[in-house]
């Protein structure tokens, strides 16, 4: 296998050398592509065409990146405090592999916590720390199994899945797919929305994965697949079985104060206009965050620096903070 040597994102993360792997067959593809031109329904499925070409012109191989060595991970245990076990699985994963030719794999994990802790978040960051990319799979707003898997190229409107799209459209063989809200699956559907995952979250059978539509095996056995829960009631049990689950209790109040402090630090060093506010957030202002779910502590600082902005201030008073109890007084700037 060949290397590229990938560069520093960060003081914290240094990238390691990124091998590369292949996630399908070219000669599966020719075979795929000859039979539909002989099929002489090429121009009933350009679709599915011009995927088989795209797939030959971008060729099978994706990188497959992983930490050097067990990196630098106390930023993230002071950002996500009430992750800390979950924090631990992974570093225990990368110890594995360092100083090995081994690439990383991480025990699919199931967080199962309430609305707001910040799961979806946690996912993202994990993905930055392991060099990769994430795929984003809202299950609430799923019907069928297909949206994973694909659907038939024989169905109008037809495409592929999520995983062909991470893993053939994407530059990683390892993607980070969080599976968010899996509890939220319709068990109204056709077809089950779980049903692609019994192989998919097993190293055996994901290596030859089919997707409906391009019906290529592909190997997503480097997947590393975060799913989130708000419970774990209506899952099926030989899912859960698959899985490391975790429980994530909202953060306590100081653990709140410490993020709510993060997010504020982050608005400021994303924006221009930040770097006039005040280098920190007041006690004040902390413990009116702390009260806050972390995914409604960014909106309501939003809120504050355009309310403080308002009042041509550059710093954030508690006032300045939308109301709480009343959802129309989230909505836009306090007058």
């Amino acid at each position: 296998m060949s290397t590229q040597e990938l560069v520093p994102v960060g003081p914290a993360i240094q990238l390691p050398i990124a091998r590369m792997r292949s996630v399908y067959r070219a000669h599966d593809v020719e075979r795929k592509l000859a039979q539909l031109h002989a099929s002489g329904n090429e121009r009933e499925h350009e679709g599915l065409r011009t995927t088989y070409q795209r797939m030959l012109e971008r060729g099978p191989e994706r990188f497959a990146v992983k930490p050097s060595g067990v990196p630098e991970m106390g930023p993230l245990y002071e950002l996500l405090p009430n992750f800390t076990e979950v924090l631990d699985d992974v570093k225990r994963h990368v110890a594995l592999c360092q100083d090995s030719q081994d690439s990383l794999q991480l025990t699919p994990l199931l967080l199962l916590g309430p609305p707001g802790v910040g799961k979806t978040h946690f996912a993202k960051q994990i993905a930055d720390l392991l060099g990769t990319c994430t795929q984003l799979v809202p299950m609430s707003s799923m019907t069928a199994g297909w949206l994973l898997s694909g659907s038939s190229s024989q169905w109008k409107g037809a495409k592929p899945g999520k995983v062909f799209q991470a893993l053939v459209d994407g530059e990683y063989a390892n993607p980070v797919i969080v599976v968010d809200e899996i509890d939220k699956a319709s068990a109204d559907a056709q077809y089950d929305p779980l049903g692609p995952l019994y192989s998919l979250l097993e190293h055996d059978t994901a290596c030859g994965f089919v997707d409906e539509y391009a019906e290529v095996p592909i190997d997503a056995s480097q997947v590393i697949w975060i799913t989130t829960a708000n419970n774990e009631r209506g899952i099926p049990e030989p899912i859960l079985n698959r899985m490391n689950v975790f429980e994530i209790a909202p953060p306590d109040a100081e653990a709140a104060r410490k993020i709510a402090g993060h997010l504020y630090r982050s608005i400021c060093q994303e924006h221009d206009w930040g770097q006039r506010f005040a280098p920190q957030p007041s006690d004040d202002v902390l413990e009116a965050l702390a009260t806050l779910a972390p995914r409604e502590m960014r909106r309501a600082l939003m809120t504050a620096f355009g309310n403080a902005r308002l009042a041509h201030r550059y710093d954030i008073d508690p006032a300045d903070l939308p109301r709480q109890g009343n959802s129309k007084s989230r909505i836009g700037f306090l007058q």
